[in-house]
């Protein structure tokens, strides 16, 4: 029985079956493509398709990767609701639009006339908004389409593009991949893409004694939609179920509604059929369209315990989660373990602790200036702390004042004091705080590479690089349009899907000292790899159908360690 089959049928009484595990072995296979890596660190960016960061990356020790190069006009050229073709790019980004940039191309064709810079083809950014660009705002600003030229921080930010679980696979059409720019908030800023080899993550990895690499260009966010999805995809291999949920049509009714094109909002470019509701949870059952429905969140939602968004109703959060997660697993095999978050210190109240840069328990006071205004001592959130990016705040295992709590959920901070110290455990993941995370619109690109940069360094110069596999990608492709169809999808790769994903490509990579070379790994991954090369590293048991099935990263690993391979 497929997975959604399986959790088509889950009821509030039955939330475990979101997880879909038995905790018994599934027969892993001996892990020695991971045999002399005593860690595993997972850092996990934020929003980026593979063609919008690593389309350039070209060649590899001889190995072509998967970019722009090889995206055919089929699959770059957007198309309106009733399937013509735009000639141009309408533009919503303040330093897109034109004005300020020439209009050279008009298009009135369509219902929605356009006048533009840019022709319906992907286009650089930076060409237009270099990393030098003051367009970036202060932290906890907000600006729906971006900061002009100027009147900003530098760093070159764009503004935001939506990435919604319905929208996205509008977007990617059953696999023309022709929809991200009427699917969008955003419109034609789908379509852009960076310099690759301006980032500082590829020029430090080509800099003399850098680690050698692996680009795997055949990676899949694990779950359509967004960070708060993919985050739990990432931990648990299945989407939370929302307990308690009102299907009584009200405003607290939170399901989302599709049209007949399956959308669930309007954007500039598209126009609904009917009634629509763009919410936190999965659309109720009975509707024939084939796409995930029932009582799960798939949209941005807070967990119910601290930290949270400041002035979330009670029932707009997620109620504490109980299937399993990777820390479970881990946990119950005695194998060591944290999730390290940029400002989980001042966020949580952790005062004294590694990372915490507030006031005492003398003068009770959040005095970072970069703390939310709304914030109440001891929770001193930063500004740009994503209270939605803590998968493990959600599950009742993780509660407040639990042993679980204290042990695993820990600073950015204490993790680059155990990479210098050599105390790395062996597994920890990473979550950079908002403003060094490379999100769009609250973050630069740039700047947040750059920070990449020292995460990675840290952790190869420290005193258990040697030993250490690193594993780079982000949670999903943040709206942005990529050539590849996901599995599932016709042209997409073989590999096991369902109705939850999964989505678009995203950048991934692996990095070790210990490999001798660098190259592409072309196998078909998902974000669940990263749970699977856990389980099959440590032996331990699956948590649903997709973590059982698909490939681990033992591909990447084995040409790192001796180049191409069949």
């Amino acid at each position: 029985m497929k997975l959604s089959t399986l959790l088509l049928g889950c009821t509030a009484a039955a939330a475990l079956c979101a997880g879909i595990s038995s905790g018994a072995s599934a027969g892993a296979p001996p892990p020695q493509d991971f045999h002399g890596f005593n860690h595993i660190v997972v850092i996990y960016e934020e929003n980026h398709s593979f063609d919008n960061l690593y389309g350039a990356w070209d060649q590899i020790e001889g190995q072509s990767v998967n970019g722009l190069s090889n995206a055919t006009s089929d699959k770059t050229t957007q198309v309106r609701q009733d399937g013509t073709a735009y000639g141009c790019l309408l533009q919503q980004d303040v330093n897109l639009t034109s004005p300020p940039l020439s209009g050279d191309c008009v298009d009135n064709t369509g219902s929605v006339g356009i006048t533009s810079h840019f022709v319906n083809s992907p286009f650089q950014i930076d060409d237009y908004i270099p990393a030098s660009a003051t367009t970036c705002p202060a932290p906890g600003q907000f600006a729906a389409n971006g900061i002009l030229n100027g009147q900003g921080l530098p760093g070159g930010c764009t503004r935001d593009i939506v990435h919604r679980f319905y929208s996205e696979q509008y977007q990617i059409d059953g696999g023309k991949q022709d929809h991200y720019t009427t699917g969008s908030d955003a419109s034609g800023l789908t379509q852009g893409h960076y310099n690759t080899q301006l980032l500082p993550i590829y020029q430090y990895l080509h800099s003399a004694g850098a680690p050698h690499y692996v680009i795997a260009d055949n990676f899949f966010q694990g779950a359509f939609g967004g960070s708060f999805l993919n985050h739990q995809w990432l931990v648990a291999a299945a989407p939370p179920f929302f307990a308690g949920a009102a299907h009584d049509g009200s405003a607290n009714d939170l399901h989302s509604i599709l049209d007949s094109n399956n959308m669930a909002t309007a954007t500039p470019l598209y126009s609904p059929t009917g009634t629509v509701k763009d919410s936190q949870l999965t659309q109720m059952c009975g509707a024939s369209n084939g796409l995930a429905c029932g009582d799960y969140a798939v949209n941005t939602s807070q967990p119910t315990y601290q930290p949270f968004s400041p002035g979330t109703p009670s029932f707009k959060q997620v109620q504490p989660l109980t299937n399993p997660t990777i820390g479970d697993r881990l946990t119950q095999a005695g194998i060591r373990w944290a999730w390290y978050s940029g400002g989980w210190s001042n966020a949580d109240g952790e005062v004294g602790a590694p990372g915490w840069t507030n006031g005492t328990y003398t003068d009770h006071s959040c005095k970072d200036p970069n703390a939310l205004a709304t914030a109440v001592w001891p929770n001193c959130p930063d500004k740009d702390f994503q209270f939605h990016h803590q998968p493990f705040n959600y599950y009742a295992s993780m509660a407040p004042g639990t042993k679980m709590r204290k042990q695993h959920l820990r600073d950015e901070a204490e993790f680059l004091q155990r990479a210098a110290a050599g105390t790395l455990l062996p597994v920890s993941f990473i979550k950079p705080l908002g403003e060094e995370n490379e999100h769009p619109g609250y973050a630069s690109e740039a700047q947040g590479s750059s920070h990449l940069v020292d995460l990675v360094k840290a952790i190869a110069n420290g005193k258990d690089g040697k030993n250490t596999l690193i594993i780079v990608t982000y949670d999903e492709f943040g709206g942005q349009w990529d050539h590849v169809p996901p599995p599932g999808n016709k042209g997409g790769p073989r590999g096991p899907h369902d109705q939850w994903g999964p989505g678009t490509r995203i950048a991934a990579m692996v990095i070790s000292p210990k490999f001798t070379h660098s190259g592409v790994d072309h196998a078909e991954h998902d974000t669940t790899s990263i749970l699977t090369t856990i389980e099959h590293k440590f032996g331990l048991a699956p948590l649903g159908t997709r973590d059982a099935t698909v490939s681990d990263m033992g591909n990447a690993v084995r040409i790192g360690n001796h180049g191409v391979t069949n």
